[in-house]
C-alpha cells in the first residue's frame, strides 16, 4: 500500500508537469509570428498597362493613409525633371508622407521619398548621395525598398493615378531584418485624393510655398 501511494503521489506531479508543458509549447506556437502574407493577398483586377509580369506573387498589401507634399517652383527648372516645359509655375511634388496599415491597422510600413544608395546621381558633374526614389522602410525591421514608377493608369477623376514600380534598391535593417527586401514591384492601387493644388501657384511670390495634399492608396508588393 506505501507504494502505491508512493507511485499515485509520483505520477501526479509528473501529469502536471507534461501537462504545463504542453500548455506552454501550444502558447508559444500561437504566439510566433505568422509566416507570409501571400496566401492572404489577393489582388483586384487592374489596367493591363500596370499589371506585374507573369510570375510575380503578392506577398504583402498595405492601406496607406497620409499627404502628397508639393512645392511651387518656377518652370522650366533644371533641377527636377518634373516641371513642365514651359515658362510658368508649377507644384512639384517633393515627397508622399504616408503610413501603411494592415487591415486590422496595425502599422507595417512607412513609405516617403529619400536618396537610393543603389543608383549613383550625377548633376552638374557632382556626385550625390543617391538618385531620389519613392521609398517604403518597414516599421518593425527597417528593411527597405526603393522604386520607380514604369506604367501609371488614370482610373478616378481627381484622384493620383495607380502605378506600377520596379524596385531599383533594397536593403536589410540594421539588425538583419529582411521582410521588404524581396521585393520586385509594387502597385499602387484604389488612389483617392493626392493630386496637386490647381490655385496657389501662379507668380514669383507663391516661389516656396508648400501644399499637403491628403490621400489614401493600397500598395501591394510582390516578389
Amino acid at each position: 500500500m506505501k507504494n502505491c501511494n508512493e507511485s499515485e503521489h509520483q505520477t501526479t506531479p509528473r501529469i502536471l508537469l507534461i501537462a504545463c508543458a504542453t500548455a506552454l509549447v501550444v502558447g508559444f506556437t500561437i504566439a510566433l509570428p505568422q509566416p507570409a502574407y501571400s496566401d492572404r493577398v489577393k489582388p483586384p483586377p487592374v489596367p493591363s498597362n500596370i499589371q506585374v509580369p507573369a510570375g510575380s506573387k503578392a506577398f504583402l498589401e498595405g492601406h496607406a493613409v497620409g499627404t502628397q507634399d508639393y512645392i511651387c517652383v518656377p518652370c522650366p527648372n533644371p533641377t527636377t525633371s518634373m516641371c513642365p516645359n514651359a515658362s510658368g509655375f508649377a507644384w512639384i511634388l517633393f515627397t508622399p508622407q504616408a503610413t501603411l496599415f494592415t487591415d486590422n491597422d496595425k502599422q507595417v510600413i512607412t513609405h516617403f521619398f529619400s536618396p537610393n544608395p543603389f543608383e549613383n546621381n550625377t548633376n552638374a558633374g557632382v556626385m550625390a548621395d543617391g538618385t531620389i526614389r519613392a521609398t517604403w522602410q518597414d516599421s518593425r525591421d527597417t528593411s527597405t525598398v526603393w522604386a520607380m514608377a514604369i506604367a501609371a493608369s488614370f482610373v478616378e477623376p481627381g484622384a493620383l493615378p495607380w502605378l506600377l514600380l520596379d524596385v531599383v534598391g533594397a536593403q536589410d535593417g540594421p539588425t538583419g531584418g529582411h521582410r521588404l527586401t524581396s521585393t520586385t514591384f509594387i502597385q499602387r492601387l484604389n488612389t483617392v485624393g493626392g493630386i496637386a493644388p490647381s490655385t496657389g501657384c501662379a507668380q514669383a511670390t507663391d516661389v516656396g510655398k508648400r501644399a499637403s495634399v491628403p490621400y489614401t492608396a493600397d500598395y501591394l508588393f510582390y516578389n
